[in-house]
């Protein structure tokens, strides 16, 4: 998104009250970003009132940064490694890396080996690393989940599980069948009022039509489906593929919840700056939401059978 009064490498969004200052000075790679933003659900800004809380630079060629080693260090997922001590922060992926700043506003830089090929999903994986690093210092914390809003009762159901599990054609089912989504894959997550909220973090959805390949598709534009800004969820559910027939649901205890939660949200360890915070959002999450197991089956895809499911548990 172009600023009229500003360099064309310049740009300005918001999300959740929070303003977001993204830089570069490669036009390729500005290209690049712009498109990827325009599929996440930040809001455009042309003329800011007031000075950005995070900053986000983005260059190409430039990753000859010396990545201090004697900092706790731990390897992420895709073969990443993170490098921090509470107030530095370094992530480093496939020889490109990301650096936070503390300071007013946050600066975030965002250092790539070279310039990313049209698609390339390493852009996207920098920065959604560099917007959430940011975000999680304003009390946004992110968690690997699919949301839908029961039409019911207008509560948040969270879908919950790793890659592959099933959490983007579970939320499309629900969708299709006229429940309100959030999103499929990510959601930022916030205390507001002493109940957390869930947001969507990303507009379209990716499913999966045959490998290595997946569909992408807003279902507001698609399906005449409506899309939420946000929503208290009342329900969380982790998802795994059971490989048959007829799905399977079983309660959990607000233990197993808990633990469940940290392991789908792995920066709330990690991130040693922001783990208090995030585990005491993450607490209260597993207290005001129930927490089911759901092995699904091969059932869930049968016309309106998700919503008949999901909805006989947002009842009972």
């Amino acid at each position: 998104i172009q600023v009229s009064d500003r360099p064309a490498s310049q740009a300005f969004y918001s999300v959740a009250g929070r303003l977001l200052f993204v830089e570069s000075g490669d036009p390729q790679l500005r290209n690049l970003i712009e498109l990827l933003f325009g599929g996440w659900q930040l809001t455009p800004v042309s003329f800011p009132n007031r000075s950005p809380d995070i900053r986000i630079s983005f260059s190409c060629g430039e990753t000859s940064l010396e990545l201090p080693r004697h900092l706790n260090q731990f390897e992420i997922a895709e073969g990443g490694r993170c490098y921090t001590d509470g107030a530095d922060f370094y992530l480093a992926l496939s020889n490109s890396v990301v650096h936070l700043v503390n300071g007013t506003p946050l600066d975030v830089n965002v250092s790539l080996a070279r310039l990313p090929e049209p698609g390339d999903p390493l852009l996207a994986r920098l920065a959604s690393f560099a917007v959430c690093a940011g975000l999680r210092r304003f009390g946004l914390f992110d968690v690997h989940s699919a949301g839908v809003v029961n039409p019911g009762s207008g509560k948040g159901v969270l879908i919950v599980g790793p890659s592959g599990s099933g959490k983007s054609t579970l939320a499309l089912q629900l969708a299709l069948s006229g429940w309100p989504y959030l999103s499929d894959d990510e959601l930022l997550l916030s205390l507001v009022d002493g109940e957390v909220e869930a947001r969507g973090f990303r507009s379209f959805f990716a499913v999966r039509s045959g490998e290595p390949f997946k569909n992408c598709f807003e279902p507001e534009i698609m399906f005449g489906s409506q899309r939420m800004a946000q929503a208290s969820p009342g329900l969380l559910l982790f998802i795994r593929l059971n490989g048959e027939e007829k799905s399977q649901l079983s309660k959990l205890t607000q233990a197993e919840t808990m633990a469940r939660l940290i392991r789908a949200c792995p920066w709330a360890t990690y991130d040693t700056a922001i783990a208090g915070p995030n585990l005491e959002l993450l607490s209260r999450l597993a207290r005001q939401a129930k927490g089911l197991n759901l092995m699904a089956g091969t059932d869930l895809l049968e016309p309106d059978r998700a919503s008949q499911i999901i909805g006989s548990v947002c009842r009972s």
